[in-house]
């Protein structure tokens, strides 16, 4: 935003008149996270040559790089005039409750950051930046002067653990790519980067007395082509791979903690080792050459519990120890299939020596007698929730990933936690229902989700509370092989997640957040940051009430026009505007669009209408989905509108695990009846099965009831569709009052299977009645 001469200064929400004859350029400040606290004050600072910079030497650090940083426009070079204002961090006793707290002011004179610790100090520096104009970010800015506002801001973060992850065993990324990841981080006051370095489809991390890592794990021969649940799979014939040198791997380390930012390595036991074992076939239970995995997924290879496996384990931590200075060793501990060690005559003989009651009691032996290890180094471990089956290990911090339940368990035990439930962290996720979207995994995780998400479960008391340290967003990059694909997935979300962690969740605004999020969006071009912008989307919801079906229309940012169609046709400037939610009384395509100033922002909204004989009717479903796909609700699944084909995490699709169903349509008053048809997804890859069969009961008018059950073929493909019929003849009506389909759960997952041992998730889309 440019004021040229006379300078209002619009400072949330209050405006600030100065004089100021020279051009100068002032930025609404458009904070994220937001800060705890923010006073605003009347008058403006000028920085220019004539500013200069005084700290103390244990401040050095965050203030060097702040003067680096705005001494990039080449028309401010601070220190080079009349020093007649000053950038001051001075050290204070007690700067908070926190070592990241800090205090920013600035009035006429300068600037004046105080905090207890340099990390205080450094995140100050941090909001500072957000102060100045992107222009600082790419070296653009080419004013002699820039206009800061006089305020106080007294900060301090929510949570200690504010954390993002990057796989980099599925799809690799170059050094630099790392670098500008954690300067995302910093930027945004995180302070953690869980690396994820070693899976089934690559081995990233050099370790010098095992050299065959470095020649046989880390390459793979050929990547699957499109999603895991396309059969049949197809490859793309390319050797792919490399890793990371122990020198790179200590540059990177250097890198994060001069920006305090901690990172935590993953090297993944037992299971998610099959390149490893495909280095060593010594290490798997069969001895059996096998390949590093080409496709996604979970593989049965996992690390044999033997001797010769834990000396392996050992002399590599050894050498991740001696790169990483943080105190946690993540040792994963997710999806270890029990397959080969229920096969295994050694790993049977030890179950038995070891008085433990199976497999399951097998992988808490594995992890304790990591853990102990690592203990021995100084360290301490975190993995999975799956550590907690069998036992948790003494000392174990978990990382809740299937839900909250994990958590709750091992808060209630008094150990720590970080959160990361798919349900709102997993980044990897589609986080748009535009049908345009670069192929994800699946699922759906919108941005307010991301904004929403509350890290303490309701189940723990306050004392339980405490040992929830925080949460972190997780990118897993099976489906994306490029920078520009990872930085589309992270970004904005990563912003959302920031101020989850860091802001006073009493103080959380959505649409506050937007607002400066869309201002935000020029420092993130500034950045060369490829973020994926749905603001200007619209979002559409049936709504079912006493006087009839209405469609609502909603964008995300205020202050500009919706236009809509009801024909099919494309809008413009001059189609109808929207005010008020539209009356549905039959079938219809819906297109609508964001317009300012009759210019089109974002994409068309396309929304096709099915008016059937169950829109309106009442709905009832014996089990609630479960709080990750909680879709529309029961009603959503008679609201005119189906589901993705692509996607199930949709809210149209409604998720149950485990759980058999039954669902009851009470139509009102009886109608006569010819079809009922709806969907499964059958996306076996993500756990999810259609039913074996569905049994359906009608309640016709004159009281009886008709009952009939029908049999789903098992299918390869990603949707399975049930389509019934009356068989009757046309001229006979069959009047019915109420339609009761029973769904039975798939059950466990077969082994050989991904997900084996675990129950099958069941996904329902729209149920069609005509």
């Amino acid at each position: 935003m440019h004021f040229k001469k006379l300078v209002l200064l619009f400072v949330f929400g209050a405006i600030i008149m100065a004089c100021k004859e020279d051009e100068v350029e002032y930025v609404v400040p458009q904070i994220i996270p937001a800060p705890n606290k923010i006073e605003q004050n009347e008058g403006v600072l000028i920085i220019s040559k004539d500013t200069y910079f005084s700290f103390p030497w244990v401040f050095r650090q965050p203030a060097l790089m702040l003067e680096t940083f705005i001494d990039s426009a080449p028309n401010i070079k601070t220190g080079t005039g009349d020093n007649k204002t000053n950038i001051s961090f001075n050290y204070v006793e007690d700067g908070g409750s926190s070592k990241e707290s800090y205090t920013l002011r600035i009035d006429t004179k300068g600037v004046y950051i105080e905090a207890s610790d340099v990390k205080g100090a450094f995140y100050a520096a941090q909001t500072l930046k957000q102060l100045l104009p992107a222009g600082f970010v790419n070296k653009s800015y080419t004013e002699s002067e820039v206009v800061l506002p006089c305020l106080v801001i007294k900060d301090q973060p929510q949570f200690a653990y504010r954390g993002m992850h990057l796989d980099v065993g599925r799809h690799m990324y170059s050094v630099d790519f790392v670098k500008t990841y954690i300067d995302a981080l910093a930027m945004l006051k995180m302070n953690t980067f869980h690396w994820h370095l070693t899976e089934d489809q690559g081995w990233r991390i050099e370790i010098k007395k095992y050299p065959k890592l470095q020649e046989i794990a880390a390459y793979r021969d050929e990547t699957l082509v499109g999603h895991y649940s396309d059969q049949p799979h197809q490859f793309d014939g390319k050797r792919y791979g490399g890793y990371y040198t122990q020198e790179q791997i200590k540059d990177i380390v250097a890198y994060a903690q001069e920006r305090f930012v901690t990172i935590i390595p993953e090297i993944e036991m037992p299971g998610h080792s099959q390149a490893a074992i495909a280095a060593y076939p010594e290490l798997g239970c069969t001895g059996e050459q096998v390949k590093v995995a080409k496709a996604w997924g979970v593989f049965e290879e996992v690390y044999c519990p033997s001797e010769a496996t834990f000396k392996f384990l050992e002399d590599v931590i050894d050498e991740v120890v001696e790169l990483f200075p943080g105190k946690y060793i993540h040792i994963g501990g997710d999806e270890a299939p029990k397959t080969r060690w229920k096969d295994c005559r050694y790993c049977q003989e030890l179950i038995k020596e070891k008085g433990l009651k199976d497999e399951q009691g097998l992988q808490s032996y594995f992890i304790a007698r990591m853990e102990k290890y690592i203990n021995s180094k100084g360290k301490q471990i975190i993995g999975w929730d799956e550590i907690l089956e069998g036992g948790l290990a003494p000392n174990a911090t978990v990382m809740s990933w299937r839900g909250m339940d994990g958590a709750i368990e091992a808060a209630k035990a008094g150990h720590h936690v970080v959160m990361t439930p798919t349900s709102h962290c997993y980044f990897d996720y589609y986080q748009s229902e535009n049908e345009n979207e670069p192929l994800a995994i699946g699922g759906f995780l919108p941005l307010e989700k991301v904004y929403n998400f509350n890290p303490i479960p309701e189940e723990l008391s306050d004392e339980q509370s405490k040992y929830v340290l925080g949460a972190q967003g997780n990118i897993w990059t099976e489906y994306m092989p490029t920078e520009d694909q990872v930085e589309y997935m992270a970004f904005p979300r990563m912003l959302a997640m920031s101020e989850v962690l860091w802001s006073n969740p009493e103080q959380k605004d959505y649409a506050d957040f937007v607002s400066r999020l869309e201002r935000f969006h020029e420092r993130l071009e500034a950045l060369d940051i490829n973020y994926a912008n749905h603001l200007y989307e619209i979002e559409g919801h049936m709504l079912t009430e006493n006087d009839g079906t209405f469609y609502e229309l909603k964008t995300l940012t205020g202050g500009k026009a919706i236009h809509y169609t009801t024909d099919g046709s494309e809008p413009d400037s001059s189609s109808t505007i929207y005010d008020s939610k539209i009356a549905i009384t039959g079938d219809l395509i819906m297109k609508a669009a964001v317009f300012d100033n009759n210019k089109q922002l974002g994409k068309t909204f396309t929304q096709n209408i099915n008016y059937h004989k169950a829109v309106g009717a009442k709905i009832t479903i014996d089990k609630q989905p479960h709080k990750a796909y909680t879709g529309s609700g029961a009603q959503g699944l008679i609201n005119g509108v189906s589901g993705s084909d692509k996607r199930y995490g949709d809210k149209e699709w409604l998720g149950f695990w485990g759980e058999d169903i039954e669902i009851i349509i009470d139509l009102g008053e009886a109608k006569d009846i010819d079809s009922i048809k709806t969907r499964f997804h059958n996306g076996n890859g993500q756990w999810i099965y259609a039913p074996k069969e569905i049994s359906i009961e009608f309640l016709l008018d004159d009281g009886s009831i008709v009952t009939d059950r029908r049999e789903l073929p098992s299918q390869s493909n990603k949707i399975v569709s049930f389509d019934y019929e009356f068989m009757r003849p046309k001229h006979l009506e069959i009047k019915v009052k109420t339609i009761t389909l029973k769904i039975p759960n798939y059950g466990i997952i077969p082994e050989g299977r991904q997900g084996a041992g675990h129950k099958a998730w069941t996904f329902i889309d729209e149920i069609i009645v005509n």
